[in-house]
């Protein structure tokens, strides 16, 4: 029995880079959701240190509201802005 090995798609022949700016330029806002998630868990992981007499509980889930909050409000102005592309922006046909 032979097997045949040389089956190429095009989603394999992509790189990760490559794939994730492709991605970008499709949905704008993920890239920019997940930069805004790092960026407000490095900030909460820098404070962590000086959160004064504030519990490490609640530290946390005010860091984690402030993070899924970016997060969601990144889909939300994507979804508005993949809506606004596609239904409003588009020339209309004469």
């Amino acid at each position: 029995m032979s097997t045949n090995t040389d089956v190429s798609l095009s989603s394999y022949d992509e790189d990760q880079g490559s794939k994730f700016i492709r991605k970008a330029k499709e949905a704008p806002f993920v890239p920019i959701g997940m930069a805004g998630f790092a960026a407000i868990v490095a900030y909460g992981l820098y404070k962590l240190k000086n959160r004064g007499n504030t519990k490490m509980s609640i530290h946390l889930i005010h860091m984690r509201v402030a993070a899924q909050g970016f997060v969601v409000g990144a889909m939300t102005l994507g979804m508005g802005y993949s809506l606004y592309k596609e239904f409003w922006a588009k020339p209309k046909p004469k």
